[in-house]
């Protein structure tokens, strides 16, 4: 009878040092493979949520900075961030300033679930190289690092669903007075794919590839470095307990998000436009009611960059900046705090179903 309650006690000692190590492991970021995969989903559907959330609170912003992007310069339509708005009210009503947000939320949400699962995986990977190579255990990521880790992620999640990309910006500049219309998302690339083939659902990949770069490698660095920098010094008491408010993280977003965009803005207008190169009805929306209806045609990024300032003048690669920067500062600052709020209440409901 010692014998067996010997081996019963060893038993549950063990079974609790097993337990205690996973938890170690877990917490170390070495995963069990059910933890891990809860992780991931935990992830992806706090991401997912972020983008979709950030997207459609500045919806009207997003759409009047795309049509503003593409409009002819010589028979404006909208001309600055409110005019346009009460334009597209006046015109086309409340549903008008959603136009395209539900194919942009198709896209946004699994774009930035990847966006943000492949950042924290990209991180944790060249962080353990800078360990290896340094030798240092302790060593934590640079602002430098971050933006190579934000820069894959961004690469990564945007090639993943650049196609829904291409079709939203088309849908988003149609108006009621277009000669064709795309009746939806899944219309609108059965009919691009039909007309111009598999290749030009990546029109404009090349700028979007070299834009995205700066764009959400300085997303990410920026939000990150300002997060630890205020963690560590404490200014103004913003900090207590090691604990950013949400007021001081949305803060951050919007800091990380108005760089970003500042610098990668030229290449943004330059996407959208390469967007609607052979699309035989574009003409009639970018030159306003049909009018002067000539072909758009770019011969790639270069050209459409020499094209757009030397007919328009460099400030043209500006267009559409202000309700842009509008748009941006709140839709990033929402994004990064709805993905670490989501997380928090996916992480609190995991470890009670555990």
């Amino acid at each position: 009878m010692a014998s067996e309650d010997v081996k019963r006690t060893e038993s549950a000692v063990t079974t609790i040092v097993n337990l205690a190590e996973e938890a170690k492991l877990a917490r170390e970021g070495v995963n069990a493979p059910s933890y891990a995969v809860l992780s991931i989903c935990k992830s992806l559907v706090a991401g997912g949520v972020a983008g979709g959330v950030s997207r459609t609170a500045v919806a009207p912003l997003e759409r009047l900075k795309i049509l503003l992007q593409v409009q002819n310069p010589h028979n404006i339509k909208y001309n600055g961030t409110v005019q346009g708005l009460k334009y597209i009210w006046r015109t086309e009503g409340f549903r008008g300033l959603f136009k395209g947000n539900g194919t942009n939320c198709a896209r946004i949400v699994p774009n930035s679930a990847v966006k943000f699962f492949s950042y924290e995986q990209a991180s944790k990977a060249i962080l353990l190289l800078y360990q290896q190579q340094t030798g240092n255990e302790d060593a934590q990521l640079t602002p430098l690092l971050r933006l190579g880790a934000g820069a894959c992620a961004g690469i990564i999640a945007m090639s993943a669903t650049y196609p829904m990309d291409m079709v939203r910006g088309r849908l988003t500049v149609q108006t009621e007075r277009s000669p064709y219309q795309y009746r939806g998302m899944f219309h609108a690339l059965s009919t691009v794919l039909r007309q111009e083939g598999f290749r030009a659902l990546y029109k404009g990949w090349l700028p979007s590839v070299i834009g995205v770069v700066p764009y959400v490698g300085l997303n990410f660095a920026v939000y990150e470095s300002l997060k630890d920098w205020l963690i560590k010094t404490r200014p103004l008491g913003l900090v207590q307990d090691s604990e950013l408010s949400v007021t001081t993280r949305l803060a951050c977003g919007a800091a990380a998000g108005t760089v970003g965009q500042t610098v990668a803005y030229p290449l943004d207008v330059i996407r959208r436009r390469m967007q609607m190169v052979g699309w035989k009805d574009a003409a009639s929306i970018v030159t306003g009611d049909g009018r002067s209806k000539a072909p758009l045609e770019y011969n790639g990024m270069i050209d459409a960059f020499r094209k757009t300032v030397r007919h328009e003048g460099f400030g043209a690669l500006y267009k559409g900046l202000v309700p842009n920067s509008v748009k941006v500062v709140p839709s990033i600052a929402i994004a990064f705090v709805t993905y670490e709020k989501v997380k928090d209440i996916l992480g609190v409901e995991i470890r009670i179903s555990d």
